[in-house]
């Protein structure tokens, strides 16, 4: 563990190392130097020049020095350069001059003033300022050098700048001190041009006192032309003045009268407008008392009324209210009391439908045992049905006259016991006759009872039917 922690170590270690190898190796370029690479710096340059950035500078295959930017005052002592008309000037002057900074002139700079001191390249500055300077002033005249400054620092400074950028520098001034020849030449043009200038100021002198003089006289006759023009404006604006006074007396006494009549008929309006105002005021009062006795009598009149009126609504209202939840409630009642009506009505009928049912199943069981107990012979079943219902027979026909009320009998007999129409026994037995025989009523019920129950008589002979009983019998009993 301890060998691992110290071999990671040693690697940071390394690595720290070589990173500060590396970052020494980076450099970068104040703003006032150039910074000069030279050794293998590819693209068949002998150095390459950096103003204002850093780069790498790579071990073993490169190296770096600086050129300092700071300007370098050089001064000129010219004396004796021959002009264009062979007289010499001497023109002492003071040139600035610096590293350029441009592409391609740096690396001028870099192959011929690296290495080099300050003095040794404002040397080399001051021989090429030199040769330029006595080049141009060959190409000029005296009078040109004396009169047109601006020409000469022009031409001279575009001689230098071309020669001096051939060495890596740049021209930033030119100041030309002075120019003299030893000729007096230049002093003899002075002369001449002070002489000129002192002839001209004369003329100009006299011609400044002739203006004056002129212009005295000029003013003269333009002040005494003036003071009569001012005494006649005077004349004349006085006389406006008094025609203005009276025009404006007359526009006074004229808007005075207007003015007055404007305060009559102000006047007058005033007293037509609060008289007015006064209608006005009275028409309001009327109108805001018959407003308030409107209100007083809609108050005590209306009010009451439409209080009872919205009274009566309400209570009729609440009348017809209480009128329809009795209504409904009566409804919803009634509604109720017929489901339950029907409700009843349905399950009795349902049970008289189940208890009849049961009684007819009932009775078809009954019929189907008696009929099996007959042996299966209807004949016999209906025997036994008969006489099943015979007293129920009889006696319905016992009742069919027992309910006849006779108040009174007349009888008209003879008491020989010979059969007559009129005979007492004749109309009981006449009675019993219209009673419906129990032969018939199976027949109509489709039925045929036993031979021992009698037999109808053959229509036509007069036969009694065998179940009548005989004259003087009432249901098998004599009569009375």
């Amino acid at each position: 563990m301890i060998e691992t922690l110290i071999l990671i170590g040693g690697i940071f270690i390394l690595f720290g190392a070589a990173v500060l190898a590396l970052g020494s190796r980076y450099r970068r370029c104040p703003s006032d130097r150039v910074l000069v690479v030279y050794g293998k710096v590819g693209g068949g340059k002998s150095a390459k020049c950096i103003h204002g950035g850093a780069t790498f500078i790579w071990p073993l295959f490169q190296s770096y020095q600086y050129l300092d930017l700071t300007p370098m005052p050089i001064e000129i002592p010219l004396k004796g350069a021959l002009s264009r008309q062979n007289i010499r000037v001497n023109t002492p002057s003071t040139f600035t001059v610096g590293i350029a900074t441009e592409p391609g002139v740096m690396e001028n700079a870099a192959e011929r003033l690296l290495g080099l001191t300050q003095d040794s390249i404002r040397d080399l500055a001051k021989d090429i300022i030199f040769g330029q300077m006595r080049v141009v002033i060959a190409t000029m005249s005296i009078e040109e050098i004396n009169s047109d400054r601006d020409k000469l620092i022009s031409n001279i400074a575009n001689g230098v700048e071309v020669e001096l950028k051939k060495v890596g520098l740049r021209l930033i001034n030119v100041n030309i001190q002075d120019v003299t020849d030893e000729s007096g030449y230049i002093e003899a043009l002075g002369k001449e041009a002070a002489a000129k200038a002192i002839a001209e100021a004369k003329v100009k002198v006299a011609e400044a006192e002739r203006d004056g003089d002129i212009g005295a006289a000029q003013a003269n006759r333009e002040k005494e032309v003036q003071v009569a023009n001012a005494l006649a404006e005077a004349t004349k604006g006085k006389n406006l003045a008094q025609i203005e006074i009276a025009n404006s007396n007359a526009a006074l006494s004229v808007e005075i009268a207007e003015a007055n009549r404007l305060a009559v008929t102000a006047e007058r309006v005033a007293n037509a407008n609060s008289e007015r105002d006064s209608y006005t005021a009275k028409r309001e009062a009327e109108l805001a008392r018959a407003e308030v006795e409107q209100a007083t009598r809609y108050a005590n009149e209306v009010v009451p009324a439409e209080v009872q009126k919205q009274k009566i609504t309400v209570m009729a209202q609440a009348e017809a209210e209480q009128v329809k939840i009795h209504a409904n409630a009566q409804a919803a009642s009634i509604k109720a009391t017929a489901e339950a009506e029907a409700f009843g009505i349905s399950s009795r009928l349902t049970a008289e439908a189940e208890g009849t049912k049961n009684i007819l199943e009932a009775k078809a069981d009954g019929f189907r045992n008696m009929i099996e107990s007959a042996g299966n012979n209807p004949q016999i079943a209906i025997t036994l049905l008969l006489g099943e219902q015979m007293p129920k027979l009889v006696d319905a026909q016992a009742k069919a006259i027992s309910g006849v009320k006779i108040d009174k009998i007349t009888v008209w007999d003879s008491g020989n016991g010979a059969g007559g129409s009129g005979s007492t026994a004749n109309f009981l037995s006449g009675l019993i006759r219209s009673l419906p025989p129990l032969q018939e009523l199976a027949r109509q019920a489709g039925l045929q009872l036993p031979d021992y129950l009698g037999k109808m008589e053959a229509a036509g002979n007069g036969a009694q039917p065998a179940n009548r009983p005989a004259q003087g019998e009432v249901n098998g009993r004599p009569a009375e």
